[in-house]
């Protein structure tokens, strides 16, 4: 059996932006989603370099592989290609886009023990603007997710607030400087749960994620929505027919709904950046918040 969101699950992730939701996920597709992620990290026993598929921790050796992330799973996996349209998320997802649902992207964030990279604040809508802001996140945990293990941190309400700037040196580097949210990242809180936790957050919600500094790994499974209305503004790849058969329900449309949203366009990409890499792109970033000591920043922001 699914379910759908109640009215104060709505209520509250208009009001934040983002929801935690641990009874949502049915086990056996939790083990089945398990099951072939495994399949698919697989293959790094067999690379020394990251490939289409496989984002590599740079101290990824075949003998001890570390991913850092499973790029565009659902283009790479049958399994994976069915579940964007799986019924318990499309029934969660059904009265936040009533035009229908479309995949956007999807990927899985993989934070090794010990090691798994932090992902510096961000939103996804400096990453991929539409013409209105029905845009979201769902992220289903594989492990169970603490503050030591790099858990997302979001910032309650920040959805409802500006774009910020996502440039460095006059580039689109995905991340923004902490001194631009010094209003905002005392209010930052982690998203945290078992396995099989499921989160949705909006597009633009603040959010971020620190380092792994323990010896449980985190998996987080991620596939971003748009509403059927909803058109991107910066990129329209594969045309039209390529547009529309991502569509995991509802049917296509050539009006786009269009609302008022801060905006920002997310070019010009940087010649050297790896394509697809988050990891890449931040890297650039000079003033960085999750740094060594995650919970130093985090005890410094709160006293500013």
């Amino acid at each position: 059996m699914t379910r759908t969101l109640s009215q104060e699950e709505l209520d509250r992730y208009y009001r934040d932006g983002y929801l935690v939701i641990t009874d949502a996920v049915p086990q056996d597709r939790l083990q089945a989603v398990i099951k072939e992620t495994e399949r698919m990290c697989a293959e790094a026993y067999k690379v020394t370099a990251g490939t289409e598929i496989l984002d590599l921790d740079p101290s990824h050796t075949p003998e001890k592989p570390r991913i850092r992330r499973i790029k565009s799973h659902h283009e790479h996996s049958d399994f994976f290609a069915d579940f964007v349209g799986e019924p318990f998320i499309m029934d969660l997802l059904a009265p936040l886009m009533p035009s229908g649902v479309r995949v956007h992207n999807t990927k899985i964030n993989m934070k090794s023990a010990e090691v798994g990279e932090s992902i510096e604040w961000h939103q996804d809508w400096a990453f991929y603007p539409h013409t209105n802001d029905d845009v979201l996140a769902v992220g289903i945990y594989l492990d169970e997710c603490t503050e030591e293990n790099g858990p997302m941190f979001v910032v309650p309400g920040s959805h409802k607030g500006p774009t910020y700037n996502h440039h460095e040196h006059g580039y689109f580097c995905g991340a923004i400087d902490p001194n631009e949210l010094s209003d905002e990242l005392s209010k930052a809180v982690p998203l945290m749960g078992p396995a099989g936790t499921l989160t949705i957050h909006h597009a633009r919600l603040l959010h971020g994620s620190a380092f792994n500094r323990s010896s449980q790994s985190r998996r987080f499974l991620l596939q971003a929505y748009a509403a059927v209305d909803a058109w991107p503004l910066a990129d329209l790849k594969g045309g039209l027919d390529g547009f529309n058969d991502k569509i995991v329900r509802g049917a296509p449309v050539l009006e786009p709904r269009v609302v008022s949203a801060p905006i920002r366009i997310p070019l010009p990409l940087r010649p050297s950046a790896v394509v697809g890499s988050i990891y890449s792109n931040q890297s650039i970033l000079e003033n960085r918040f999750f740094d060594d000591d995650q919970e130093v920043n985090r005890k410094q922001a709160a006293e500013t």
